[in-house]
């Protein structure tokens, strides 16, 4: 499936908006950098509390639901620079609806 940068960050920003505490930047190896924090997604490469490097597929799974994020992390699909833990809990918040 190909991913465009606007639907990772409509996707995101569904899921991130208001529910993340801090920020993040999602750094798409092959298609954009995204930073979010509660108020949605947008494309910029500014610092983040927590770095996640993964291809884009990665991140699209993780927030529809079909890969778990720890399992991504496990199998060295998902690098975090930054509090793992943390990471992992943003991986939640992506991959869930509220």
């Amino acid at each position: 499936m190909s991913v465009t940068k606007e639907d990772m960050i409509n996707l995101i920003t569904q899921r991130a908006k208001g529910r993340i505490k801090g920020s993040v930047r999602l750094d798409m190896t092959d298609l954009a950098v995204i930073y979010v924090d509660e108020t949605g997604a947008v494309e910029s490469d500014q610092e983040a509390d927590i770095t996640m490097t993964a291809k884009a597929n990665v991140f699209y799974d993780i927030a529809t639901g079909a890969q778990n994020p720890a399992t991504a992390f496990m199998m060295r699909k998902l690098t975090v620079d930054g509090n793992p833990m943390r990471a992992l809990k943003i991986g939640e918040v992506l991959s869930t609806v509220d």
